[in-house]
């Protein structure tokens, strides 16, 4: 069994709507030996991949992919689940796949749902080697492989905050194109378009991000609002760290003054000698150093969005329990192999370290990293660690209105709150209680995976953030497909809507035209000239030419589509390299558009012909027919309530219902065949004039 090839179609394709990876797979051998007659084949996946049970497969109900594997079934589907598996276990879940003959003998396309091309082409990857382990009989360390891949997505997927934004985002119908291999991403097109970097937006103002990173000049602003906040002041040097301790009271907390994630943080010391070497420690980690008087009680972590303190959490410290035989450095190590903790923010367990900080902490417990420490002692190696319980529901009004103001007076529209206090149900000032640091880009995954309690929804409120109720109507997509005739009809209708007054964009095969401007002078129907043509900030509507071979070797370059327009489909021989598609499959490349128009949309369908006739039931939006004015499907279309543009003569006639109208003007191009003048005109009613 060899892969040939793989397809990364990265955006909505002929399988689905969102991004796979399409492998072609020769079985060679095994085309003759479905998995009935491989011996111990579906014990040894079923052990290794037990998640495999939860499978419905066409069966339709749990176990159902089991019972195809006892009955026999082709390496190929297998193929597919297991990677579907592999998927789902090393990142997050997905649930759809394909596996499909392609006419020629043993030959399939294997296709899954993947968050990012090269992760799912990298599990296509580790399922092949996995089924090729379970037929030969050999064994296969299946955790090595899931951490594995898990590294991969770490490197290549969108982080869990991003991917939680994006996904509330498609939900409202708004799309998300990712800029960079990182997680900056820009959520909608054209002029309405917003950008974020996780939970930094483009709104986020560097003022604010250099005041959050100041510790000491924070606690001030914070102050001069009445924000409960610790006393505290910067200290120049170890002695002076030791006087600033004296003069506020032990026990004190010595940090960096510019200092995140905790690192370099000292807390609850009380002895000059802890003091001094925590300032030795805090100065290694950051340009200045602050000593602030001790607040006593838990910490929790506070998001605010907007004008909202919409989640919170809590945490304990970091600690390992004895067991009598292993060092510190030893339990740390075990407890790191627990496959929650991790560098990687998708992870809701921190990895953890023996820093200069633990270390200390060690020293102060009568501890070193090389120590034995007795059956049942807790060791603390961080006092602040990871925030994994969810509090949102019993934090006080107070504090939720106390963490929007420090959020507000920083300047920050995203903000994470430090926040300690015996109680988050009670008022801070009523319990000595304080807002520690006001953070920005801070991490979502905490509210988004809690270990207790339930997840929150911070991408919905990121997302209401950016697009509140009643923000700008989307700048219109119009998408033209066909096997003929679509580069006349989107250069007129990009032509009419110039003339109009709109700022416009054309991606067609004769190039990339922006605001009137030639950016690309060469073809631009594919998906990267396409991605590139939506970044533009000032344009106001959208043309785009869709090339089906394109479709079918990379996928749609855009989300979301408000018109869809199909010309027409010539007979043709089936093209492409080593897929070899047919007809059905360019049919659902000129399709693709179609399926992506939504209830408020449109299809614009050439009634005159019946392959493009069948693509209305694909459609959730409004189906307008393009055709000559006797055409029956016109007629039936009309009968039913409908729109339809038709042409008699040199005529263009808009039928509504029972009612008629000639069209005068929009449409003056004399190079466009009648049925495409029809198009042309019935696109910019829709646009200009929506409404019936």
């Amino acid at each position: 069994m060899q892969i040939l090839d793989f397809l990364e179609l990265h955006g909505p394709n002929v399988w689905a709507n969102y991004a796979v990876v399409e492998a072609l797979v020769d079985l060679g051998e095994f085309e003759e030996k479905p998995s009935s007659k491989l011996p111990g084949f579906t014990e040894r996946l079923v052990r290794w991949l037990p998640g495999l049970v939860e499978h419905r497969c066409s069966i339709g109900e749990r176990g159902g992919f089991i019972k195809r594997l006892e009955d026999g079934t082709w390496l190929g589907h297998v193929l597919e689940h297991v990677s579907i598996e592999l998927h789902s276990r090393s990142h997050v879940p997905v649930g759809f796949g394909r596996a499909r003959e392609t006419g020629e003998y043993g030959v399939y396309r294997v296709v899954i749902e993947c968050s990012d091309t090269k992760f799912g082409r990298a599990c296509l990857e580790s399922g092949h080697r996995l089924v090729r382990a379970a037929v030969d009989g050999r064994e296969f360390d299946v955790d090595a492989e899931v951490r594995h891949l898990a590294a991969i997505a770490n490197e290549v997927c969108l982080g869990p905050g991003t991917r939680a934004i994006t996904t509330a985002a498609r939900a409202r119908g708004i799309p998300a194109i990712r800029l960079t291999e990182g997680n900056l991403v820009q959520l909608e097109y054209g002029k309405n378009q917003r950008r974020i970097w996780t939970a930094e937006t483009d709104r986020t103002g560097a003022v604010a991000e250099g005041i959050a990173q100041d510790k000491d000049l924070t606690r001030k602003l914070l102050s001069s609002v009445g924000v409960p906040v610790p006393v505290g002041r910067p200290a120049t040097s170890a002695a002076d760290a030791w006087a600033a301790a004296e003069e506020l009271g032990l026990p004190v907390v010595v940090k960096p003054g510019d200092g995140n994630h905790g690192r370099g943080v000292s807390i609850r010391l009380e002895e000059r000698p802890a003091i001094e070497a925590a300032y030795d420690i805090a100065a290694r980690e950051g340009s200045s150093v602050v000593v602030e008087r001790f607040v006593p009680g838990t910490q929790y972590r506070v998001l605010v969005v907007g004008e909202r303190a919409i989640a919170a959490s809590g945490g304990q410290a970091e600690t390992v329990t004895g067991d009598g035989t292993r060092t510190v450095a030893e339990l740390v190590a075990l407890a790191n192999q627990d496959i929650r903790r991790g560098e990687d923010s998708a992870r809701p367990l921190s990895t953890l370290v023996l820093d200069d900080v633990s270390r200390e902490l060690l020293r102060r417990q009568g501890l070193a990293p090389e120590a034995v420490p007795e059956k049942g002692r807790t060791v603390v190696l961080h006092h602040n660690g990871d925030l994994t319980v969810d509090v949102t529901e019993r934090m006080h009004p107070d504090v939720a209105t106390d963490c929007v103001l420090a959020a507000k007076t920083v300047g920050l529209d995203i903000a994470g709150l430090d926040v300690i206090a015996e109680d988050i149900g009670r008022p801070l000032a009523a319990q000595g209680g304080a807002i520690i640091e006001v953070n920005a880009s801070p991490a979502l995954v905490i509210h988004l995976s809690p270990l207790v309690g339930k997840p929150r929804p911070v991408g919905e409120a990121i997302v209401d953030l950016l697009f509140p109720p009643g923000h700008p109507k989307p700048v219109p997509v119009v998408a033209v497909s066909g096997t003929d005739g679509r580069t006349a009809v989107a250069t007129a209708i990009a032509a009419e809507f110039e003339r109009a007054g709109r700022v416009t964009t054309l991606v067609s095969a004769a190039g990339l035209r922006a605001e009137g401007r030639v950016v690309e002078p060469r073809d631009a129907t594919n998906f990267t000239s396409t991605r590139r043509a939506l970044l533009n900030p000032y344009v106001e509507a959208f043309v785009l030419e869709v090339s089906e071979r394109s479709v079918l070797r990379e996928g749609l370059g855009f989300d979301r589509c408000d018109l869809a327009i199909v010309t027409g489909i010539t007979e043709e021989p089936p093209f492409g390299d080593r897929f070899r598609w047919g007809k059905e499959s360019v049919w659902k490349a000129v399709r693709c558009p179609v399926d992506l128009v939504s209830r408020d949309g449109a299809a614009i369908l050439n009634a005159d012909d019946p392959e493009v006739l069948r693509m209305a039931e694909h459609c959730d939006g409004e189906v307008v027919l393009v055709g000559s004015v006797g055409s029956p499907a016109i007629a039936e279309h009309v009968a039913k309530g409908c729109r339809a543009v038709a042409f008699d003569g040199e005529e263009l006639l808009l039928m509504d219902g029972l009612q008629r109208r000639r069209i005068f003007g929009p449409v003056s191009s004399d190079s466009l065949r009648p049925v495409d003048r029809a198009a042309t005109a019935a696109a910019l009613i829709l646009v200009m004039n929506p409404a019936r």
